[in-house]
């Protein structure tokens, strides 16, 4: 878009948020997904926060999706390493050309989209969180399900926001908009149209 409005919550209002939910005794979770952290002093506000719901609750699965935005230039088996050694036991890249003679890594191959879509990683996230829930003991099946949902849902906005923008029309920003709604069945049942290899 064009135009963005609005306001981005910094730390305080982030602590302001946890303590009205702690007041009215909902911040009892099993989980808790952040995407991007623009600054320290919120990443350390989203640290202490974590940190006291895993005193009530030692189970809780804590998922971060920073966001990286970055061309992987073959390192990212190396980077999975590093970040697999300071405690994460699962690490996803997304967006990469990562060939690795790893053994408990799996890539799932796809076409790339000319398209810039907005929202696909905070719905890769979340999916893959809900399927990590319900296949915990298989990665393999979790990021199948979530990148074929992945592929359905694409596959339905791109096919409206070509309807929409007119034939031979380049689809506008609004015009593709994420089609989560329109794509529910796929998101809770997606048909498996990828597989997982180990590497």
């Amino acid at each position: 878009y064009s135009h963005w409005k609005g306001q981005v919550l910094n730390s305080d209002e982030l602590h302001e948020l946890y303590d009205g939910l702690k007041l009215n005794d909902v911040n009892k979770y099993d989980y808790v997904l952040t995407g991007y952290t623009r600054d320290k002093s919120f990443l350390a506000t989203v640290v202490d926060i974590v940190q006291e719901l895993k005193q009530q609750n030692p189970r809780l699965v804590y998922v971060c999706d920073p966001v990286m935005g970055d061309k992987w230039n073959g390192e990212g088996s190396m980077v999975m390493d590093v970040l697999h050694s300071m405690g994460p036991d699962t690490v996803v890249i997304t967006s990469s050309d990562l060939p690795s003679p790893r053994g408990s890594n799996y890539l799932i191959a796809l076409g790339s989209q000319r398209t810039l879509f907005v929202g696909t990683g905070d719905l890769f996230a979340a999916m893959l969180l809900a399927w990590t829930h319900k296949h915990p003991n298989n990665l393999k099946v979790a990021c199948e399900k979530t990148v074929s949902a992945m592929h359905h849902v694409l596959q339905r906005t791109i096919k409206c926001a070509k309807a929409r923008a007119g034939e031979g029309l380049k689809p506008s920003p609004a015009q593709l908009e994420l089609r989560m709604v329109q794509s529910k069945k796929d998101i809770e049942n997606p048909e498996i149209v990828v597989q997982a290899t180990v590497l």
